[in-house]
């Protein structure tokens, strides 16, 4: 017997289904159509209803809002965990900790995937009065999440628009941007400012404020913010302070993951924050 039958041997067809299935899933077949989905994935449809119900239980699927299936939180959890053993987040980590005491404010690391913000890291102040409830794993609508507007603020408007293309932009509150017009003018001024603020743009007496990171290429690989109730953002001095933080934190892991970016270019803000 071959090596290669020898491992064949070893496989297990059932497991196979089941993880063509969750990449098919995660391609973007949502699987709306079980007979066309049957007939991609080789399989009866039986045996479709049989694997996307496992997986349900298993909470590596998830019924998506606007019908069929999408990747579940299970599934993301894990991977968010994995990502722990990447250098973006044993970089980051640290740093974010740090962050957190430093303004008494939940603060957080997430990632895109596709249209949606993952969160990766999650990091809570020793004494603080808000604790963020958001769990590693939880991924939200990037069009409507300020970590998800800052990183598509710092990719080409061509590439924002492959993203959200045949894509609805629902509404988490009225202040989200729901055409691509408004998300583009949105955009736009987070990239002005450098900073993502959201004064209950995601949900109502929430605040919080992103920054985007960067690689060795310059490409916005992740972003940060930092989140609490809108009362504790109140005055211009404690937001000018805030926003200072969470720009010179972002900086800081970029440059460690080799962004070589301007190290002047918010200087002055820096300065402010720490007077």
């Amino acid at each position: 017997m071959s090596e290669d039958n020898e491992d064949s041997a070893y496989l297990s067809p059932p497991v196979q289904r089941a993880s063509r299935l969750l990449r098919h899933i995660g391609e973007g077949d949502r699987v709306t159509n079980m007979a066309a989905t049957a007939r991609a994935l080789g399989i009866n449809r039986t045996t479709l209803l049989r694997l996307l119900t496992t997986l349900e239980s298993e909470r590596f699927i998830e019924p998506a809002p606007n019908g069929g299936w999408r990747i579940g939180l299970g599934l993301i959890g894990i991977a968010a965990q994995a990502f722990f053993s990447q250098d973006l987040v044993q970089t980051a980590a640290p740093a974010i900790g740090r962050l957190a005491d430093q303004v008494d404010l939940s603060a957080h690391l997430g990632v895109m995937d596709g249209t949606e913000i993952v969160y990766v890291v999650r990091r809570t102040p020793e004494n603080g009065r808000y604790v963020s409830n958001i769990r590693i794993g939880s991924r939200l609508p990037a069009h409507a999440a300020n970590m998800g507007r800052i990183i598509l603020a710092h990719l080409p408007p061509a590439r924002v628009e492959e993203i959200f293309a045949g894509t609805p932009l629902p509404a988490s509150t009225e202040q989200t941007p729901v055409t691509m017009e408004q998300l583009r003018a949105r955009l736009d001024a987070d990239r002005a400012e450098g900073l993502a603020w959201s004064d209950g743009f995601f949900e109502s007496g929430i605040s919080s404020v992103a920054a985007a990171i960067f690689d060795s290429s310059g490409a916005p690989v992740a972003a940060l913010n930092v989140s609490g109730h809108t009362a504790a953002f109140e005055g211009a001095a404690r937001r000018e302070r805030i926003g200072g933080l969470v720009r010179e934190t972002a900086d800081e892991i970029s440059r460690r993951l080799g962004w070589a970016g301007p190290a002047t270019s918010h200087n002055t803000t820096k300065l402010k924050v720490v007077a």
